[in-house]
C-alpha cells in the first residue's frame, strides 16, 4: 500500500473534516487520490489579452475589475439575467449569464475577475455570454491564478478553482517529496523517463507547454502500462479454465438463423458463427458483443441460449433496468412460440414480484424446470441458485460494476460470457483496452429502418419545436420529450420534467394523452406507463433519462430533449436511438444553451452523425477514459491522465513493455517482478479477484 494513500486529505491544510466530505465527493479521500487528482484543462493566462485586443468569435481570456453588476428579469424571454462590466484599463466589456441567480453572492464592485468565453458583438457592445469565471480575492489567489498555466480542476457544488489551486500546492509542499515511484528502475533507464515527483508537480503547476505535456506522457506510460500487465494476467487466469464445452451442429446454426421472419445481416451471421466456435471449446467464452442502438445485438445474443438449451444447459441474462428485462422477456416468448426457441422454458425475475411467486420461480431455476432467465439485478440475489448455468448474457454491461458482474458468473462452473454494449470504441483501441476479451462487432443496421434527423434549437424556439412534434402526432405518430431533472430548484431555471408535464396538458398537448415516467416512480407504475405508450395510448412521453436504455416503440418517431447541454454525448445518442426503430423517418430537436466550448463540441458531434462508433470516439477524445468507460468498469477509472484515443502510440509502447515482461515471467514470480504484481494487485483488486472467481 502507498503510504500517501494512509493519510486523510483532511490533514492538508485549508481542508479539514468538514470540508474533507466536499473533496469525498469528488472521489478524493487522502492525500494520493489529491496528488492524482489532475486538471481537466489549462488556461495559459501568461500573457492575458487586453481587452482593446480581443477578436470577435474567438474564445479568450480577459482578466480586470468588475466596474458594476446588474440581476434582473428580461422581459422578452422571462429569463433571469446576470451581468457585469469589467475594465483592465485599455477597454471595458460586458459578460452576461441566464438562469444562474445564485451568481449574485460572488459579483462585487472592484473585485478583480478572470473570464474565459467567446467575444460577441452586441448592440455596439462587446460582451461574453456565459464565460467561465473566477474571482480573485487575494495576492496569493493571484500567484496561483494569474500570470502563469492555471489548472481548472472538476468540481463539486460548494468548491471553487481558487480554493482547490490552494489546497493542492498545499498538499505538494507537504507530501511532494514522499511520492514513490512505482515502475521499475530498469525500465525507467530503458525509456528515460523523467522523475515522477517532478512529472505529478508539473501537471498541476507546468512552467510551460513543454513540461506538461512530457509528464503528461510519463504518467500516461505508468498508467497504460500496469492496466496492460492486469489484463494479461486476467486473460491468463481465464484461458487456465476449464467450462462448459457445448455441441452446436451445423442444423441447429441454420435452423436458427432462418427462423425469423427476417433476414439477418451479414454481421449478426458472422458474430453467431463466432459465439458458436467459442462455445465448443472447452475454455470458457469471454466475448464482448459492440453494436450500435438497433443493430440486433440481442437477437445474436439468444443464440447462446439455444446452444445451453440444446446442451441440457440453463442460460441467464441480465439488463439493468426492469423496462428493458421484460421488454426481453417479451421478444423471447415470441421467439419461443413463432420462432426459432420453439420448447424452451424462460422466466422473467425482477425485484417488483410477489414474494410468493419469487420463491416458487427459485425453485424451477435451482431444479432445471427453467432453461432461461431473463432478470435485473434481482439475479444477482442469494436466494437464485441454478442447476447448471452455463451461458450468461449482459446486456449494457457499462451499467454494471465489475463485481456485480462476477456474482452473476460465480453461479455457474465458468459459464459462457456474452458481454454487450451499445456504447462502442474503435477496433484498434478495442482489442487493446479489453486484451482479456475476444472482440465482436455488428456494424450494419437491419434494412428497413426510418433515417433520423438530428437538429438543434434555441430556447427561445421551444414553440416551434412543439408544433414540429404536434404535427407528428397528427399523422398517428408518438413523441418522446427528455429533461434532465424532475423537480425544479431554487439554484436553477431549468425546466423541469414534472413542472413541463403539467404544463404540456394543460396548453400545448392538451389535445392529446401526456404521459410522465422516470426514476422515483414504482415499477409497476413504470411498467402501466410504458405498457400504455407501446399501446399508443399515450401520445406524449415526458421522461427523465430512463429512457436512455431499450426502450422499442416503432412508432414513436420524434423526440424533443431540453437542455441538451446537460447531457454527455454518449447519454444524447442513447436517448436519440430510442426512435428511428420502425421504417418511418425520424426527428431528434435538441433545444439547448450552448455556453461553453465542451456543450458546442458535444452538440456538433451529436448533429454531424448518427454513427456510434464515431460518437463513440469523439466522446472518449471529449471525456477521457475514465468518464467515459464508467468509473467502476473494468478498473479504467485508474486512466487519470492516459487517454487511449489521443495516446494510442503510449499505449502500444506501454503494451509491448508489458508484452515482453509476461514473456520474460508469466506469473510474476521472479523477485525483482513481485512488486509490479503487488502495485497490480493494489490498483485492480475488483478486476483481478473476478478473474480469479469467475
Amino acid at each position: 500500500m502507498n503510504p500517501l494513500a494512509n493519510i486523510s486529505v483532511q490533514f492538508v491544510k485549508g481542508v479539514g473534516p468538514a470540508r474533507a466530505k466536499l473533496f469525498s465527493n469528488l472521489g478524493i479521500e487522502n492525500i494520493e487520490d489529491l496528488l492524482y487528482f489532475f486538471p481537466r484543462r489549462y488556461e495559459d493566462r501568461r500573457n492575458i489579452t487586453p481587452i482593446k485586443q480581443l477578436k470577435l468569435g474567438e474564445w479568450q481570456t480577459v482578466t480586470g475589475k468588475i466596474l458594476n453588476f446588474d440581476a434582473r428579469r428580461s422581459w422578452f424571454t422571462k429569463k433571469h439575467v446576470t451581468e457585469i462590466f469589467i475594465d483592465d484599463g485599455t477597454g471595458r466589456i460586458a459578460c452576461v449569464w441566464f438562469n444562474q441567480p445564485y451568481l449574485n453572492r460572488y459579483f462585487k464592485p472592484d473585485k478583480k475577475i478572470v473570464c474565459y468565453g467567446k467575444l460577441d458583438l452586441y448592440k455596439n457592445r462587446l460582451q461574453m455570454v456565459s464565460p467561465e469565471y473566477e474571482v480573485i480575492e487575494s495576492e496569493e489567489d493571484d500567484s496561483l491564478s494569474l500570470n502563469r498555466i492555471v489548472p481548472l480542476y472538476p468540481l463539486t457544488r460548494g468548491m471553487t478553482h481558487r480554493f482547490l489551486r490552494k489546497v493542492v500546492r498545499a498538499c505538494l509542499d507537504k507530501f511532494k517529496n514522499q511520492i514513490s515511484d512505482e515502475l521499475p528502475v530498469s525500465l525507467r533507464n530503458k525509456l528515460r523517463l523523467p522523475n515522477i515527483k517532478r512529472c505529478i508537480e508539473e501537471i498541476h503547476y507546468p512552467p510551460d507547454d513543454k513540461a506538461q505535456e512530457e509528464s503528461m506522457r510519463r504518467i500516461s506510460f505508468e498508467e497504460f502500462y500496469f492496466f496492460q500487465v492486469a489484463i494479461m494476467l486476467r486473460r491468463q487466469s481465464i484461458t487456465q479454465k476449464k467450462g462448459v464445452s457445448h455441441k452446436i451442429g451445423d442444423i441447429s446454426i441454420l435452423n436458427f438463423i432462418n427462423g425469423f421472419p427476417f433476414t439477418l445481416t451479414q454481421a449478426q451471421k458472422k458474430v453467431i458463427r463466432e459465439i458458436r466456435e467459442d462455445m465448443q471449446k472447452e475454455t470458457p467464452m469471454l466475448r464482448l458483443l459492440q453494436g450500435d442502438v438497433g443493430c440486433g445485438k440481442t437477437l445474436v445474443a439468444l443464440f447462446g441460449c439455444l446452444a445451453a438449451f440444446e446442451n441440457g444447459c440453463q442460460s441467464a441474462l441480465m439488463a439493468p433496468t426492469e423496462i428493458l428485462a421484460r421488454q426481453h422477456y417479451d421478444n423471447i416468448v415470441n421467439l419461443i412460440e413463432n420462432g426459432p426457441l420453439k420448447g424452451m422454458r424462460a422466466a422473467l425475475l425482477i425485484s417488483g414480484l410477489k414474494k410468493k411467486d419469487k420463491d416458487e420461480l427459485y425453485q424451477k431455476i435451482a431444479g432445471g424446470d427453467i432453461d432461461l432467465v431473463i432478470g435485473t439485478h434481482a439475479l444477482l440475489s442469494e436466494s437464485v441458485v441454478f442447476k447448471n448455468l452455463s451461458y450468461v448474457v449482459i446486456d449494457e454491461q457499462h451499467k454494471f460494476g465489475v463485481r456485480q458482474r462476477a456474482l452473476l458468473t460465480e453461479k455457474g462452473k465458468n459459464p459462457d460470457v456474452l458481454i454487450m454494449t451499445a456504447t462502442p470504441i474503435p477496433r484498434t483501441l478495442c482489442i487493446t483496452l479489453y486484451g482479456d476479451l475476444d472482440i465482436s462487432i455488428i456494424d450494419e443496421i437491419p434494412p428497413g429502418r426510418g433515417k433520423i434527423e438530428t437538429r438543434l434549437f434555441d430556447d427561445e424556439k421551444s414553440s416551434e419545436v412543439y408544433d414540429l412534434v404536434k404535427s407528428k402526432l397528427k399523422e398517428g405518430r408518438q413523441a418522446y420529450i427528455v429533461y434532465p431533472i424532475i423537480e425544479e430548484s431554487e439554484q436553477t431555471d431549468l425546466k423541469a420534467a414534472e413542472q413541463m408535464y403539467k404544463k404540456f396538458k394543460k396548453d400545448e398537448f392538451k389535445d392529446y394523452c401526456v404521459g410522465l415516467i422516470h426514476g422515483r416512480l414504482k415499477e409497476e407504475e413504470t411498467e402501466s406507463l410504458m405498457q400504455r405508450f407501446k399501446n399508443k395510448e399515450i401520445d406524449v412521453l415526458v421522461s427523465t433519462t430512463v429512457l436512455e436504455v431499450g426502450v422499442d416503440v416503432p412508432n414513436a418517431t420524434v423526440m424533443v430533449i431540453e437542455h441538451a447541454e446537460r447531457f454527455g454525448l454518449s447519454q444524447l445518442h442513447q436517448l436519440r436511438g430510442r426512435i428511428g426503430r420502425g421504417e418511418y423517418a425520424s426527428e431528434c430537436l435538441l433545444i439547448a444553451d450552448v455556453a461553453t466550448p465542451e456543450a458546442q463540441h458535444r452538440l456538433k458531434a451529436i448533429l454531424s452523425t448518427t454513427d456510434g462508433f464515431e460518437i463513440a470516439k469523439q466522446d472518449l477524445l471529449l471525456r477521457g477514459p475514465g468518464h467515459y468507460f464508467g468509473r467502476h468498469q473494468h478498473g479504467l477509472n485508474e486512466l487519470k491522465v492516459a487517454n487511449p484515443a489521443t495516446q494510442l502510440d503510449i499505449l502500444e509502447l506501454a503494451r509491448n513493455e508489458a508484452l515482453e515482461l509476461m514473456r520474460e515471467d508469466a506469473k510474476l514470480e521472479k523477485e525483482e517482478h513481485r512488486m509490479i504484481r503487488q502495485i497490480v494487485q493494489r490498483r485492480y483488486p475488483t478486476y483481478l479477484a473476478m478473474a480469479k472467481a469467475g
